[in-house]
């Protein structure tokens, strides 16, 4: 699937010029609130007629304003999540659910039984959605939206309104449909930690523009776009495959750089793992360090050193197929010597990653990674 947008539109005091293709897979409009974000899927919706654009989704035009179309939302087969489930609350979940089946074109579809498996709402099908929390009810409006048998289904910051608790109680429910569904999914938000969970493909906004797009590791290790997305942020998205589960209580992952031990992860051994790793939380160094209580030192190479307006510089280091981010000072950048083709060694604090920025990986993100002896 391949959603194709470009869009200009103008509004008060603010313009939006952006277009971008969305490949398969969970594509991230991110920004800082007021990017442009909600207006770009309105428009990919057809809750929003631009001045000027044109929009396809596997092919088929639904906007051309040169042309003079403009498919009516409800003629677009697209399921919108919005910030709030906007569920019928006199309505059970199951008729909630069956809702949506109502607006489902004749054919082949995800079965019932199956997105409330997906979903984990089974337990919840009897009860009206004044007796669910939060994140219930976004389960439950994410499997109204897909069981209208969507091409497309646009997710409008769907977290937006939980709190920390209840986005980690949803988060792997995402990460399910966007592995075992091949339903392509456009979804806004201005969290770079839902975005390095989730997404495979980022398309960031900044003043209504396309300041980066493309795959979601590439774009978050990318120095250059790091003040849009903040500098506190900044960070990079690996995979790693669980090797063991050790006795003290650490998870050892086999990465191409290395062995990457963390808190325990419940994970089975061979899972393929997402890991976020923060930029602020890497040094580097130019020979092995020894005598560090930092168990986790990852062979990479530099692939470009960027100054920042003050002190501080972003590097970007090559550790096999991937990249990694480290935040470190100008001073320290001069003193290593560090230009591309310098081999360096990252260096990583085991509790350094949180357990929200553990994830499963998406679907063609899992490599194979030699195994490791455990010496670091």
């Amino acid at each position: 699937m391949t959603l194709e947008v470009a869009l200009f539109h103008r509004f008060g005091g603010f313009t939006l010029e952006a277009g971008f293709e969305a490949p398969a897979g969970v594509t991230a409009l991110f920004g800082r609130s007021g990017s442009g974000k909600s207006t770009v899927i309105n428009a990919v919706a057809g809750l929003l007629r631009p001045e000027r654009g044109r929009i396809a989704v596997e092919g088929q035009v639904v906007l051309d304003s040169a042309a003079g179309r403009m498919v009516p939302a409800h003629l677009r087969r697209m399921g919108y999540v919005f910030q709030d489930g906007r569920l019928f609350p006199h309505l059970t979940v199951r008729q909630n659910l069956l809702y949506g089946r109502w607006f489902a074109p004749k054919g082949p579809g995800v079965p019932f039984e199956r997105i409330v498996d997906l979903l984990g709402i089974g337990a919840l099908l009897g009860r009206r959605p004044g007796g669910l929390s939060g994140g219930e009810k976004q389960r439950v409006a994410i499997g109204r939206a897909i069981l209208s048998n969507p091409r497309l289904l646009l997710m409008d910051e769907p977290l937006a309104a939980l709190d920390e608790a209840r986005k980690a109680e949803i988060l792997p429910y995402l990460e399910r449909l966007r592995d075992e569904l091949s339903l392509p999914i456009l979804y806004v938000s201005h969290s770079v930690a839902e975005v390095a969970r989730l997404a495979t493909t980022v398309v960031l906004l900044d003043s209504g523009r396309v300041v980066a797009a493309g795959p979601v590791g590439e774009v978050l290790a990318d120095p250059g776009v790091a003040p849009a997305m903040g500098l506190r942020e900044a960070g990079a998205v690996i995979t790693a495959r669980m090797a063991a589960q050790e006795a003290d209580g650490l998870s050892r992952l086999d990465h191409a750089g290395g062995a990457i031990y963390l808190p325990r992860v419940a994970a089975p051994v061979g899972a393929a793992l997402r890991l976020r790793i923060l930029a602020r939380d890497v040094m580097l160094a130019v020979e092995r360090p020894t005598g560090l209580s930092a168990l986790n030192i990852l062979a990479g190479v530099v692939e470009e050193v960027r100054a920042g307006e003050g002190p501080g510089a972003l590097v970007r280091v090559r550790v096999g197929e991937e990249a990694l981010l480290a935040r470190i000072t100008q001073r320290s950048a001069r003193a290593l010597e560090l230009a591309p083709g310098r081999a360096v060694f990252a260096v990583l604090k085991a509790v350094s990653v949180a357990q929200a920025d553990v994830g499963g990986p998406s679907a063609g993100a899992v490599r194979d990674f030699p195994a490791s002896d455990g010496i670091v």
